[in-house]
């Protein structure tokens, strides 16, 4: 019997009590059913009562609401917003691509963001806990999640690690990627071959710093300098969340608002360099025609999808630790907002700067193709007829040189691919689109080697990517932590520290000379279909099987207010929708799209596109069975009570509040017991039987059809309401 029974109470006091039990009942309180913790069927027009959550329930809380925001912002703005969005706006029609990624945010992005925020608030678990309480079938979608956070924290790290190495290697000046190295051959000094085939920041790249082999199956051993910049990431990383949301949401303050200041920094100095303005002019130019194009829609959801980071557990971790009557709504439209504009403030930094690079490789082609035709002249070649007599050699200019070069094409139409002349238009060298470690170690820091104190950008530049990265990074281990550790009673501190031991040793699979092509594979395979799949089946188990209705009342009992009922259109038909039409597209691109990489070959020094051999192919395969083995795993155990529901692990709140409203259950039982009713002679509300907003309205529900194996997240419900023996003359004595 619960302690604040009021027969209890009795029991355990120290005075002599002789009074009859029906003298004890005239002091009782009248029994309201409506107004019962457990009747969220109530009366019509009435709001439900508010979820009572204990302030001490022994759950970490964020200590502002400007650090969960933060963390929030850290964790869903990354790396693919300065190198995977504006090559996908370039691409895609320009400004026009903004349309198709606006209307997706809208449909899916902001929807769905949403939904897993309420969840983690609500049940205030991890992705385990919360699955498992929605529906402890489909628990596998936990257990999904967790899985794909490992395999990208694996290889997001390594990135992590190069951003370390350049970083410390732009501490001099000359950048070390400014020119190519020479070699000395006995008494003669030559340029270097790969690179002199290349370019200097190609080769610092491929050469001094992945010195990456021509295939995946040369592993050609540890990269020692990799190896020891992705223990310096591990180290960072474990530092930052080795004391959960309390160390992580102190380095979120520097490591989600230094990003900005940087590229608010870049974009102010981008606008002075020459040329910026046409590189923006050429981003933002609209194609509109590429708006009628299903691969833009599909890359643009993608996008959408993957920056928000929905679906890895991190968001739902994160918001576990609010207060249960948090305004989550607001804070999926705000950080869905700052992902939006942070994206668009990115793309106009990389095309301001590559439109500066631009217009220095249209120059440099000017002059190298300008000492060709002089050399023509020289050697009689050409006729200087051809020139026209307003053109200076000795300050030609891009539109001089391309009037000349028509006219020399004109009139040496037959013999004019013998004289390797180059058109030299700077829409071409616009148009050539980089994305990735391309855009990031190879465009990015060629252009810097042409800024005013290159160093101090270069410092700049990757200490944001090391930030960057890092939110993601703090996100992606609290999406695997959070659920083990609110599953599973361990220590928090050494569970982090054997995590980040045991990822830095399988990461080595990353540092050898072939690991960038790992990084292809994991980045490609491990979480693009799972995580896709996953999100769907969280947004079903809502929507479907726990009940829209059911889920917009929980929603109405947290935030004090009910949500605007798009929602429920959007999340019961539109989103499922779409994402049914995005997995479809992405199995079809899979299968379509030969399984490959691009393979650095040493000795062309350029990339070739190269088949994956049977074992990565086998292996690229594994990654995304892997991912989505729990699924089928769970729901199999599950349905033959081979496992556990869960319902032994809720969280410590869900815990007290349902011993509190079972306390008040046991009174009402003792009440009717007394009177000589039966304990099953309880109104239809009560709680035998109670009434239950469900999909189609106010519906009964027997506890007992609330079993572990039904896709309720009510399995705590089942404990049994046990009666008293029959007595008509129960006294209560000391």
């Amino acid at each position: 019997m619960p302690k604040n029974s009021k027969v209890t109470q009795r029991e355990q006091s120290h005075e002599h009590v002789t009074e009859s039990v029906a003298d004890l009942l005239a002091h009782e309180e009248p029994l309201d059913y409506k107004s019962s913790s457990l009747n969220v069927g109530g009366a019509a027009g009435k709001k439900g009562p508010q979820i009572e959550v204990p302030e001490n329930d022994g759950r970490p809380a964020w200590n502002s609401k400007l650090q969960y925001i933060l963390a929030q912002v850290g964790f869903s703005v990354g790396l693919g917003n300065v190198w995977r969005f504006p090559y996908l706006c370039q691409k895609n029609g320009g400004g026009a691509y903004l349309v198709p990624y606006f209307i997706l945010l809208l449909i899916i992005g902001i929807p769905l963001f949403f939904l897993e925020l309420a969840v983690g608030q609500k049940i205030r678990r991890g992705s385990i806990g919360v699955w498992n309480y929605v529906c402890p079938r489909l628990g596998g979608i936990g257990m999904s999640s967790l899985m794909v956070c490992g395999f990208v924290g694996l290889y997001y790290n390594v990135i992590i690690g190069w951003s370390i190495f350049y970083f410390f290697q732009s501490f001099q000046y000359p950048l070390p990627w400014s020119d190519c190295p020479i070699r000395k051959n006995g008494t003669l000094a030559i340029v270097e071959p790969e690179c002199e085939k290349s370019s200097a920041t190609t080769y610092f790249w491929y050469r001094q710093t992945l010195n990456t082999t021509s295939t995946i199956a040369e592993s050609g051993g540890l990269n020692v300098k990799m190896t020891l910049s992705l223990l310096v990431a591990w180290i960072i990383v474990c530092l930052a969340v080795i004391k959960g949301i309390a160390s992580s949401g102190k380095v979120m303050y520097f490591s989600s608002l230094f990003p900005y200041v940087v590229l608010f920094c870049f974009l102010v100095r981008g606008l002075m360099l020459k040329g910026s303005v046409d590189g923006i002019a050429h981003m933002f130019t609209p194609k509109l025609e590429k708006m009628l194009e299903p691969q833009v829609w599909r890359e643009a959801a993608t996008q959408v999808f993957f920056a928000l980071g929905l679906g890895f557990g991190g968001v739902i971790a994160f918001s576990s630790y609010n207060k249960i009557d948090n305004n989550c709504h607001f804070d999926a439209v705000l950080v869905s907002f700052i992902n939006f504009f942070t994206s668009i403030l990115a793309t106009l930094v990389v095309f301001a700067v590559l439109g500066f690079k631009a217009n220095i490789m249209n120059e440099k082609c000017v002059v190298e193709n300008a000492e060709k035709i002089l050399g023509y002249l020289n050697s009689n070649v050409l006729s200087h007829d051809l020139i026209p007599p307003h053109v200076n050699f000795s300050h030609l200019t891009s539109s001089d040189y391309n009037e000349m070069y028509q006219v020399i094409k004109t009139v040496k139409e037959g013999s004019f691919t013998q004289l390797g002349l180059e058109p030299c238009v700077l829409e071409d060298e616009l148009n050539k689109s980089v994305q990735g470690t391309g855009l990031a170690f190879i465009a990015f820091t060629e252009a810097m080697t042409h800024f005013p104190a290159s160093p101090f950008w270069s410092v700049m530049f990757f200490f944001m990517l090391i930030n960057l990265g890092l939110g993601s990074m703090i996100g992606t281990m609290t999406g695997i932590t959070t659920p083990v550790l609110d599953t599973y009673k361990v220590q928090k501190e050494l569970f982090t520290v054997c995590c980040c031991i045991i990822a830095f040793f399988c990461g080595l699979l990353f540092v050898q000379r072939s690991g960038n092509y790992f990084v292809t594979m994991f980045d490609d395979y491990s979480a693009g279909l799972p995580l896709t799949v996953v999100v769907i089946l969280e947004n079903l188990s809502v929507a479907w099987i726990y009940g829209t209705k059911r889920f917009m009342q929980d929603l109405e009992d947290m935030l004090g207010f009910r949500p605007s009922r798009i929602y429920f259109y959007l999340w019961k038909y539109v989103s499922p929708i779409c994402l049914i039409v995005l997995i479809s597209a992405t199995v079809i691109e899979m299968t379509i799209s030969p399984p490959g990489y691009n393979a650095w070959v040493q000795e062309l020094a350029q990339e070739r596109f190269q088949s994956y051999p049977p074992w990565a192919l086998t292996m690229c395969f594994a990654l995304i069975v892997l991912a989505m083995l729990p699924l089928p795993v769970v729901f199999i155990a599950r349905h033959f009570n081979l496992m556990s529901d869960g319902s032994n692990k809720l969280s410590v709140s869900y815990r007290k509040t349902m011993m509190k409203d079972m306390s008040n259950l046991e009174e009402q039982d003792e009440a009717r017991f007394i009177l000589g009713a039966k304990s099953g002679d309880a109104p239809s509300s009560g709680p035998g039987r109670r009434a239950y907003l469900t999909p189609g309205g106010n519906k009964t529900l027997d506890p007992n059809s609330l079993s572990p194996n039904s896709c309720y997240g009510t399995s705590y419900q089942n404990a049994a309401i046990i009666s008293p023996p029959k007595s008509k003359n129960y006294r209560v004595n000391t």
